[in-house]
This record gives C-alpha cells, sequence and structure tokens, in this order.
C-alpha cells in the first residue's frame, strides 16, 4: 500500500484547505489576501463546477495569486493509495489516506444511465455492527465538511475527465447522478458535518446535485432521524434494520440496546408522516440467522402499515467470518413472503466482490496486510 509518509502528510496539514470553507468563508479569506470579492467568486467555480484540485488549473487567475494560494491553501485533503476496478469494470473502489494519516473508503458504481457514488462520513465506525468490516477497528474520528466534498469532487473529476486512469466501463466525459452516505461510519453519528456537506452538495452555486438524488443511511440513532425530519431537505432516509425483533438485532446492531425496533419504527413513522417521503429498510442477508421465513413473516407484519421498501442485500461477507451471504433460493423466498404484506422489496445488486467492494473491507485488507509485513529497518 502507497502510505504517504507521515512527515509529507503532516506539511501538508498546516496549509488551510478552501474545502472546509463556506462562499462566504471563501470571500472573506480571500479579501485578507487582498483580492476582490469577483476572485473568491471564481476560485469557488473551478472548485465546484470544474473540480480543480490545483490552483495551477485555475487559469483566469493571475499567476502571482495561483502561486500565493498554493503557498497559503489546498484543495488536496486526501490522496488515493490503493484502487481497485472490478472484473466487470463496472464498480471504482479506492482507499483514501487523509492528511493526519487515517484511511477511508469510496466506491464508484456504474449503471445504465446512473453513476453512483458511496462515500464515507467518519474514518471508522463506533456503532460495532457484528457483521461489519468498519465497525472491527472501532471509531477514528469523524470527518469534516470538506472530507466528505473531496470524496465527491474527486469521483466527478475523474467522470469529467476522457481517458483518466483507471480504465472503467463508462463512457466520458460523464457526471455524478447519485450519492448514498453507506460507507464508512455512521452518518447520523457526524451530525453537523455531514449537513453542512448535504448542503453544499445541493446547493446550486456549489455543486448542485438534487437533493432527491442524495441518500443517507443510519443504524438507527432515533433522535437524529427526527432532527432530519426538520432539515427541509429531500434527502432519503434508509435505515439498516437488518432484523425485526429486539433479540436479534441487538445482536447484530449494538446500538438496537438504546433504540429498540419498535422505537425506530415510530421514529420512522414520525418522518414519514412529517416529509410523506418513502423510506428505505435495508436489510442485509445471513445465512442461518437472519434470513428465514419466520423472520420474514415477522418483517412484514411491521412494515405492513408503513410507506416503506425493503432492500435486500446479499451480504459482501468478510474473509473467515460466521456472518455469510444466504443463498439465492432463500433470498428469493425473503422477497416473496415480504411481497405477501404488500411491500415493495428489491434484492440489490452485488457489486465488486471481488474487490473488497463492502464497506470497509479494503481499509481492513490494507491494515491486516501492513501488519503482517515485516519491519523495515530505517
Amino acid at each position: 500500500m502507497n502510505i504517504i509518509p507521515l512527515v509529507a502528510a503532516a506539511e501538508a496539514e498546516k496549509k488551510v484547505s478552501l474545502l472546509e470553507m463556506s462562499q462566504e468563508e471563501l470571500s472573506e479569506y480571500m479579501s485578507g489576501l487582498g483580492q476582490p470579492a469577483y476572485r473568491a467568486r471564481q476560485v469557488w467555480e473551478w472548485i465546484y463546477k470544474r473540480f480543480a484540485d490545483d490552483f495551477e488549473q485555475m487559469s483566469n487567475l493571475p499567476a502571482n495569486l495561483r502561486g500565493l494560494l498554493a503557498e497559503k491553501a489546498t484543495l488536496q485533503v486526501m490522496t488515493p493509495v490503493v484502487e481497485q476496478v472490478s472484473l466487470a469494470k463496472d464498480t471504482l473502489k479506492i482507499l483514501f489516506q487523509l492528511r493526519d494519516g487515517q484511511t477511508i473508503e469510496a466506491v464508484l458504481m456504474l449503471y445504465d444511465k446512473r453513476r453512483t457514488l458511496c462515500i464515507s462520513s467518519q474514518a471508522g465506525c463506533a456503532m460495532g455492527c457484528t457483521f461489519c468490516a468498519t465497525a472491527q477497528g472501532g471509531l477514528a474520528r469523524n470527518l469534516t465538511p470538506g472530507e466528505i466534498m473531496a470524496q465527491v469532487l474527486y469521483f466527478a473529476r475523474y467522470l469529467a475527465t476522457p481517458g483518466a486512469m483507471p480504465l472503467t466501463e463508462v463512457e466520458r466525459p460523464s457526471t455524478v447522478t447519485n450519492i448514498v452516505l453507506m460507507g464508512m461510519g455512521e452518518p447520523m453519528h457526524n451530525y453537523k458535518n455531514v449537513w453542512t456537506a448535504l448542503r453544499r452538495l445541493t446547493d446550486p452555486r456549489a455543486f448542485g446535485l438534487g437533493a432527491r438524488n442524495i441518500t443517507l443511511s443510519t443504524v438507527g440513532l432515533v433522535p437524529m432521524i427526527d432532527r432530519m425530519a426538520d432539515e427541509g431537505l429531500q434527502i432519503g432516509l434508509a435505515v439498516s434494520l437488518h432484523a425485526p425483533n429486539d433479540d436479534l438485532r441487538t445482536q447484530l446492531v449494538p446500538i438496537n440496546k438504546g433504540y429498540p425496533v419498535d422505537e425506530l419504527l415510530a421514529a420512522v413513522e414520525r418522518y414519514i408522516q412529517k416529509t410523506k417521503r418513502r423510506v428505505t429498510f435495508e436489510y442485509a442477508l445471513m445465512k442461518g440467522i437472519n434470513d428465514s421465513a419466520e423472520l420474514a413473516h415477522e418483517l412484514g407484519q411491521k412494515l405492513r402499515n408503513l410507506l416503506c421498501h425493503v432492500n435486500v442485500i446479499p451480504l459482501n461477507p468478510i474473509p473467515d467470518s460466521q456472518f455469510q451471504p444466504s443463498t439465492d433460493e432463500d433470498t428469493k423466498r425473503f422477497v416473496e413472503i415480504l411481497g405477501e404484506y404488500g411491500i415493495s422489496a428489491t434484492i440489490r445488486l452485488r457489486r465488486g466482490i471481488e474487490i473488497n467492494a463492502g464497506c470497509g473491507q479494503l481499509r481492513r485488507s490494507q491494515i491486516a496486510g501492513a501488519k503482517a509485513r515485516p519491519a523495515v529497518a530505517a
């Protein structure tokens, strides 16, 4: 793994990140450099409309200003250290190193018409879900709004650039069409930073993606679901349920001890009533654990009166884990039973299993590999 030396990362960290600034804050910063207001607007457009990652690309700025910005500021808050493309060339997963040495993952999934990004909100995760690779390493820290934005801008730049490596099965130039916050971390656990990034992603003056094209996934932090209902943005809500009762869900999703299933579903019902929006429930099927017909019936009874859709997810397994994906037959049966209760349900297409595309798997494998390699004398 091409991890960047921490000395170099520390030097980069001394520079102010323009990605952490609102448009108003950027204007103040540029004014402090003695620049007129229109220069800030030019820089903002280069960042969010043209996806510049180097001040030298900002051709309508004077050379001395480009040099001054390069000396004092940065647009690069993370660096790709591992890139993996699926055999079908329809999924690109990247492990990024942040300026303090932490690593995060993001995935680009290519469909016929959609270009969907799965991005991270934290370096690690504190929720402790027993089947999740990210949870096994615990939480290192929250991502900043700029680090969340940087993931999107990186892939937007990639899609906009014909011939950019690595090669995938996508005609370029193209654009990001959808974003899901389903990567590393619990977005509701980093609420302020996530929503700062979401507002910039949907701001027509900035990235300008439609709110309905973004989905936020949570394990079920009830107070934050209620808070999200009042945000006024039509961001989609997805709830990682994975079990219909407290006994099983607490084993899989320990946060259930604080927010039991019925309390969580009550919060979802309040959210639906307030926003009039359909909620997605994510249910990762695990062989012999949560995929029985009895559990499908129990889930159907719990959800039958909610405006919802169930996204049945064949598990991307961790090697040597007790949690393995259900059979195709059991998966199909589970969906059919939900249909008996009038519940819309689909099976998510599993992407990139051969490139550790499940959340946290690439990061986990790289960390394990680094620990296994013998130390080299200086």
